[in-house]
């Protein structure tokens, strides 16, 4: 069955849709069947791998507020094992239109009850806030990876995520569990950065990645021509740095398990 990752953090400009893109890539392109679903109305995800985000017709707010089904909005990408569930700015009305709703927690989790043996691996772009969309996304998700950035106030906010995550726990999802803690935008040039491992490791232990995400030129570059980074320059740092992730990502996951 598939295992389904949000990745969350409320913070902005945490590197997490430059994660969502290139982790549901690296693992594509590691023969994983994967599954990005990108729940930002800012539809970064979605451009990012190509779809135009202004003009895409069918995308993750008709399925959530229409019921439309999730296999009639998907787009495949350049990559083989690589499918997307494209946004779009209508999502930000998604909030309000929620509210009202019954199970308006569970929304994401119905639509993506059929697909749990289509994919290996459904990867969540989570949207900057704690709110309904969020919420969706951890209902549905078996495990959390949060993206967490090498600077000052690196940690600020990060309470409430854990939070919310231990009231989803009480209620809507028990088995929701922390997949891990990415550190990214890390500078080795600079002594902070190693002064933010040390305090985010003393947090969570061995629940953070050993692989540290760099600030790389083809990194940035990569989203403007609507390719992930292995696409865009397979040699490059960043795209070696996010084939690391996902084989260490792959190596913590349990031999055989089904979830």
């Amino acid at each position: 069955m598939s295992k389904i990752i949000a990745i969350a953090n409320q913070k902005g400009g945490v590197g997490k849709t430059t994660t969502a893109i290139n982790l549901a890539a690296s693992l594509a392109h590691l023969g994983q069947e994967t599954l990005l679903i990108d729940l930002d109305p800012q539809a970064n995800a979605t451009s990012g791998l190509g779809v135009d985000k202004k003009t895409v017709d069918k995308n993750i707010y008709q399925v959530l507020i229409n019921q439309t089904l999730l296999e009639d909005v998907l787009h495949s990408t350049e990559l083989d094992w690589l499918d997307l569930a494209p946004s779009h700015i209508d999502l930000i009305g998604a909030e309000v239109e929620l509210v009202n709703m019954e199970s308006r927690e569970s929304k994401l989790k119905d639509a993506l009850a059929k697909f749990q043996k289509v994919y290996k691996y459904i990867v969540i772009d989570c949207p900057p806030s704690l709110g309904l969309l969020t919420l969706n996304a951890l209902v549905s998700a078996h495990a959390v990876l949060i993206p967490i950035q090498c600077e000052y106030y690196a940690l600020e906010g990060l309470g409430q995520l854990l939070k919310s995550i231990d009231l989803i726990r009480q209620s809507l999802n028990p088995a929701l569990a922390l997949e891990g803690v990415l550190l990214t935008m890390y500078d080795s040039r600079l002594n902070l950065s190693q002064q933010v491992i040390d305090e985010v490791k003393k947090h969570f232990g061995d629940k953070v990645y050993n692989t540290l995400i760099q600030r790389t030129v083809r990194l940035a570059e990569a989203p403007g021509f609507g390719k992930p980074v292995i696409l865009y320059d397979k040699s490059s740092k960043g795209a070696q740095l996010y084939l690391d992730l996902a084989k260490e990502f792959l190596s913590r996951q349990p031999k055989g398990s089904e979830i």
